[in-house]
């Protein structure tokens, strides 16, 4: 006998904002690497350059919008369950296509184009699963950037498609699996690290709990996966990349009433986590010669002041790499960030809203950077960033304003035996140090004046003006793969110190929840540091359009 269940409404998305790849922030970005690999792209007579992935690419999605709009007439579909099943989820099976889906019901309301199972429970059983993904297309055009090959104006496409699926047993242990299908094309330069990923795993874990105490769990999670900590200045996913960055080994955390305690040892996986040499097309593996560990513990309430962040990274890379900054190093820093909301005198709403973000670190241990082999730097380097942002709620257009100041240490005398020269790890770069790209954060002064108005509850306008400067003028400018570049020494001192000016714009429109439209202008205006060297060219730009949807 079957039963007939109602359309119920349609489960929450759980998917995170992966737009820009920054899981707290919005409308921000970053790229690393300098590795190249040279290919020649497949060509179909009489069309553009596309990959043969491209086009089984939009197969796929042209079959899913002929799947979309599947219903049973009046919003009502036929489900089998059998009554007396009182354990089971009657309504949940009819979920899966959404409440009256049509063809593009998706562009108008929060319901999923094809919403997928979230938190399902599997029959009767105490098992629960959830699946469902991303899916991002990104067109970039720019001229002139701090990037290899050189000074050149290039355009290409790129997409991305990450789906998931994750199986909960009583939320005692959990399997996630996450896969990558990223592509570029059109290209007419070769590809970086952080440009093509080919169905690949991404994540691939085991995530257990282990002890149950009074204000939390303690949880143990084994295999591939990605690591984000504070702010993302020295860890962090890197979702603007169109590969992401990920890691393998063993992650250890606790999430308390007070505290959340995180303790990691991992080796980097993929070319956008500085791995081992990338190939595009076979399965990332760990790069044994790099090890990454650290604890991150975090305050949650802080005195007055909001919440306070302990870290102590530890970044050991075994093989000798003249050209990066990475060695043997330890990072012990800090962070402090809150907020004040000032009400409204009458209606008690609040009226204006003041944010606050400090940090700081400090850098030990050694490095090979350019010296002889087997003769070692010492290094003592660090950062500081300071940010204040005040918000205006019940003005029209509710406008923002931030003002930003970083320092990232360099080196002042590049012919002694000692570094000083901040080494970033692994950070959300584009988030700070300009939306073009230029920079890694290393022998950096940025001072930065930002603002955004939202015109609508959707739409959202932001621009961004930075002055940038070397720390020190003997040191070299660091792009955003962490690759050292122009003159250095008593030449780069006489060069000069300025790097350039940039501004961005930036306007990003969310359609709904799921589905993200962006779209961004950035000018970089070169200094006398690029100038007076061999990287002097004409003035950067670049124009992206991005659209990220999530099921």
């Amino acid at each position: 006998m079957i039963v007939r269940a109602v359309r119920n409404k349609r489960p929450t998305n759980l998917e995170e904002h992966v737009i820009c790849g920054n899981y707290e922030l919005e409308n921000i970005p970053s790229e690393p690497f300098v590795l190249l690999q040279t290919r020649k792209m497949p060509q179909l007579k009489g069309t553009p350059m596309f990959t043969r992935h491209t086009i089984l690419s939009l197969n796929l999605v042209i079959a899913l919008l002929i799947l979309s709009p599947l219903q049973a007439k009046a919003g009502e579909q036929e489900c089998c369950i059998e009554p007396g099943n009182s354990c089971c989820d009657t309504d949940s099976c009819c979920e899966i296509f959404g409440e009256k889906s049509t063809w593009f019901s998706f562009l108008s309301n929060d319901d999923p184009w094809l919403a997928l199972p979230k938190n399902r429970q599997i029959g009767c059983s105490d098992f629960k699963f959830s699946t469902g993904g991303a899916l991002r297309y990104r067109y970039i055009n720019e001229v002139n950037r701090l990037r290899p090959p050189g000074a050149i104006r290039t355009d290409y496409n790129q997409w991305r498609f990450t789906p998931f699926f994750e199986l909960d047993y009583k939320d005692s242990i959990k399997g996630y699996v996450k896969a990558i299908d990223a592509d570029t094309f059109g290209e007419d330069f070769p590809i970086l690290p952080i440009d093509e990923n080919r169905w690949d795993l991404l994540e691939a874990y085991v995530d257990a709990r282990v002890l149950s105490l009074k204000n939390g769990d303690v949880r143990l999670r084994y295999g591939r996966q990605v690591l984000l900590y504070g702010k993302q200045r020295t860890v962090s996913p890197l979702g603007w990349a169109n590969t992401f960055r990920n890691f393998e080994g063993l992650r250890g955390y606790y999430q308390g009433k007070d505290w959340n305690i995180d303790a990691f040892s991992v080796r980097p996986l993929n070319g956008a986590a500085r791995g081992v040499l990338f190939n595009t097309n076979s399965l990332d593996t760990p790069d044994q010669s790099n090890l990454f560990s650290g604890v991150y513990l975090t305050k949650k309430k802080f005195q007055d002041v909001g919440s306070l962040d302990l870290y102590w990274l530890w970044s050991n890379e075994r093989e000798q790499r003249l050209n990066r900054q990475d060695g043997n190093r330890h990072t012990f820093g800090a962070r402090v960030y809150g907020k004040k909301e000032i009400a409204d005198g009458c209606t008690e709403d609040v009226c204006r809203t003041w944010t606050w973000d400090v940090e700081g670190a400090m850098q030990f241990g050694n490095d090979f950077y350019i010296t002889t082999p087997g003769v070692q730097l010492d290094v003592y380097s660090g950062f500081f960033t300071t940010e204040l942002t005040h918000t205006w709620n019940k003005v029209t257009w509710s406008p923002m304003i931030k003002g930003l100041f970083y320092y990232g240490s360099g080196d002042s005398n590049v012919n002694d035996n000692r570094s000083g020269t901040y080494y970033s790890m692994y950070p959300l770069g584009h988030a700070y140090w300009g939306l073009i790209d230029n920079f890694s954060g290393q022998n950096l002064i940025d001072y930065s004046l930002q603002g955004s108005v939202k015109p609508s509850k959707k739409l959202t306008l932001l621009s961004a003006f930075h002055y940038f400067t070397k720390a020190q003028a003997e040191d070299a400018i660091y792009n955003i793969a962490g690759a050292g570049l122009g003159l250095t020494g008593p030449a780069g001192e006489a060069a000069g110190e300025k790097i350039g000016t940039e501004l961005d714009l930036l306007a990003t429109y969310k359609v709904n929840k799921n589905l993200t439209l962006q779209a961004g202008y950035f000018w970089f205006w070169y200094g006398n540091a690029v100038e007076n060297s061999a990287l002097n060219r004409d003035d950067a730009n670049q124009v992206y359009f991005l659209a990220n949807y999530t099921f």
